[in-house]
């Protein structure tokens, strides 16, 4: 096989291709697990906090890590990197298939978060290398477009396996794209680094990582432990305190893995604080709605994937179809505009009835998937002009881990919202004042109650309640990093200059 040459036509196409097949795999992986949840359950026997940790145990090691990923790649390589987390998520993927019980999966699920943190930490950064000016929109637009590709299909294929197959599928599905993506990051690509990056932030890591760990646990175990308790108020002002302790940490590195002085330029501030709402208002909404269409309205994990069809069939073709607008517009006035209409979908999706069908979720469905359409690769684009190419690795680190801090502290708060929503119900329509019985509710809809058919109406018309709750709370986030994005990204960010060369290597197979 002949050598590719760096910058090269050839170089540029497969790193793309080999960026978007990696990306469609993770996005995948997150929406198949969405409609799996449900079997997850059933099969082995979770109760909500176990089955809330499937998600997050990969989106909080996501969160935590990629920051140090992003940082690893400008240092020691990004294809290196790359072909690291191919290798890490893959295996994974493999063990999550084979899980035994709950934990073995949430277990496996955050291995699966440590190599999809070293995928995702390179994408943008692998991109932004290779790509410039008007070729760099439209790469970013193809990336997006596969974003939006992995969420419509995501639903679908997963209802397919699980219904054919059994859940274990979803995570098998993995092994041979991850082989095909590994194939391709050591035969076609190219790898680059940031010579200037000398050492790794150890200390930053484990504050970051542990302050996230603590509040995200804090969080899940509020309802069970209580809110007031001294476990649950303790762990949520470590994780607190840890995070102001990793902001005075990296505020003192010379070479931080999250440069402080980036949250000083208001446009960078503002993609930031746009890319958290939209996953903890709108990202972490989807097993609870996946929820809601299987385990209240009784729909078929296929039927499920197929009534999600009408959101992320237009995350898909948004991107594509406003490509050309997206290269002339203002970077605010799209990524505003989308998480406004993210909230709107939200609001329309909001005032459920127990004789609700599917359709009343239709109008903010398709509202909502237009709206993450516009959203997504702007923000993902606006988050890579803040820094210079040769650090392109940290950038895309920030502009994921906050979107994956988002969807791992979003999950956790409003299945809180949730079940507290629940157990409230449940005391005044059926008068069983049970946290248990809440949570089972809340993971599993009537099934938690099959065996009790007195306990089926009051246990739907608590979780609709309960869901109409986090419908309001997660419009509330997204509208909030709507104004934001339209506050603060309109002020012009300053552009990263391209470093010396010789502040760069991009030399090797």
């Amino acid at each position: 096989m002949p050598p590719m040459e760096a910058g090269s036509p050839e170089v540029r196409r497969w790193t793309l291709i080999a960026v978007c097949v990696t990306t469609f795999m993770l996005l995948l992986d997150i929406t198949i697990v969405n409609v799996a949840l449900p079997s997850i359950q059933h099969r082995l026997k979770a109760d909500l906090t176990g089955l809330q940790w499937v998600v997050d145990a990969y989106a909080l090691a996501l969160a935590a890590l990629i920051l140090t990923a992003g940082a690893l790649a400008d240092r020691f390589g990004r294809r290196l990197l790359f072909t690291f987390g191919v290798v890490v998520f893959s295996s994974a993927s493999l063990l999550c298939g084979l899980a035994w019980n709950i934990t073995v999966l949430d277990v496996a699920r955050g291995l699966q978060g440590i190599g999809g943190a070293a995928l995702f930490a390179t994408a943008l950064a692998l991109i932004g290398h290779e790509y410039r000016g008007p070729e760099r929109f439209g790469a970013i637009a193809v990336w997006g477009a596969t974003v939006g590709a992995a969420v419509a299909s995501g639903p679908l294929v997963g209802g397919v396996l699980t219904d054919a197959f059994g859940w274990r599928w979803v995570f098998f599905v993995n092994v041979p794209v991850g082989a095909f993506a590994l194939l391709i990051a050591r035969t076609r690509m190219i790898e680059s680094r940031d010579l200037g990056a000398l050492r790794t932030d150890f200390a930053g890591l484990v504050s970051f990582t542990a302050a996230l760990f603590l509040i995200v646990f804090g969080l899940l175990r509020g309802n069970a432990e209580g809110w007031g308790s001294g476990l649950i108020l303790s762990t949520l002002v470590a994780g607190v305190v840890l995070l102001a302790v990793f902001v005075l940490v990296e505020a003192r590195q010379e070479r931080p893995m999250l440069d402080i002085s980036l949250f000083r330029r208001p446009a960078f501030l503002g993609v930031s604080l746009a890319t958290f709402a939209i996953g903890a208002g709108m990202f972490a909404l989807f097993p609870y709605l996946s929820i809601y269409l299987q385990d209240i309205l009784g729909t078929s994990p296929l039927g499920a994937g197929l009534r999600f069809l009408p959101l992320t069939a237009f995350v898909f073709l948004v991107p594509l179809l406003t490509r050309g607008i997206a290269q002339r517009a203002q970077p605010w006035v799209l990524a505003s505009l989308g998480l406004l209409l993210v909230s709107i979908a939200l609001l329309l999706m909001h005032g459920l009835t127990t004789g609700s069908r599917w359709t009343a979720l239709l109008p903010g469905f398709v509202i909502g998937g237009i709206g993450i359409g516009l959203a997504n690769p702007t923000l993902a684009a606006a988050a890579l002009r803040t820094v210079d190419p040769a650090r392109s690795g940290m950038a895309s680190g920030i502009n994921n881990a906050f979107r994956l801090s988002g969807v791992s502290i979003g999950v956790a708060a409003l299945g809180a919202v949730l079940e507290g929503r629940v157990s409230t119900s449940l005391a005044s329509t059926a008068h069983v004042h049970s946290q248990g019985l809440a949570a089972a509710v809340s993971s599993a809809g009537t099934r938690a109650v099959s065996a009790h058919p007195g306990l089926i109406h009051p246990a739907v018309t608590a979780f609709v309640s309960g869901l109409n709750a986090v419908l309001l709370v997660g419009c509330g986030i997204v509208f909030a990093g709507a104004v934001a994005a339209a506050i603060l990204m309109r002020v012009p960010a300053a552009t990263g200059v391209r470093a010396p060369a010789l502040a760069e290597e991009s030399r090797g197979t």
